[in-house]
């Protein structure tokens, strides 16, 4: 069975954070948490809004480093952009299995989030592990390298109970 992109999925949360980076005010409440691994680098987005108070860090550390710096919220926010804009996306349906890692070579991005916009009836909450591919055939070169070692969504939804889609 070949393994589920989730493009269209990563494809709807581009524009959502962005309005998040970019309009802030549309939000009543939300809790982000993302952290890319690209190139060797880190970055991580660490935004919540609750009870009208922000609390915000943005974060990286550059390859082949191991000291973390702040980062502008822009250059942080442009890091996740350019990773969701990527042209294919398989997702990990379940933590890695003890002594498993991510091949480097590929970005990948925890993104735990929940929103809800002012209006509406209840909070929105994503939480998944993306890894980004140039096209479709990197990704399905990937899984089929990958098979049997790593934990790729290969029915969607993803409804598990750490890792989910929307909810």
């Amino acid at each position: 069975m070949p393994p589920a992109l989730h493009t269209d999925l990563t494809a709807a949360l581009r524009p959502l954070l962005a309005e998040l980076h970019q309009s802030p005010e549309l939000f009543q409440t939300w809790n982000a948490h993302l952290e890319l691994v690209a190139a060797g680098g880190l970055v991580v987005v660490k935004s919540k809004r609750a009870k009208g108070l922000v609390d915000s860090l943005f974060w990286g550390r550059a390859p082949g480093s191991s000291e973390n710096k702040q980062l502008p919220e822009a250059t942080a926010f442009a890091a996740i952009d350019r990773f969701l804009g990527l042209g294919a996306h398989l997702a990990l349906s379940d933590a890695l299995p003890e002594g498993a890692v991510l091949d480097e070579a590929f970005p990948h991005c925890a993104v735990k989030l929940v929103y809800r916009k002012k209006g509406a009836p209840k909070a929105k909450v994503l939480s998944m592990i993306f890894i980004g591919f140039n096209d479709e055939a990197d990704a399905i070169a990937y899984a089929e390298r990958a098979e049997g070692k790593l934990p790729l969504v290969m029915t969607r939804p993803l409804m598990a109970d750490r890792l989910h889609e929307w909810r």
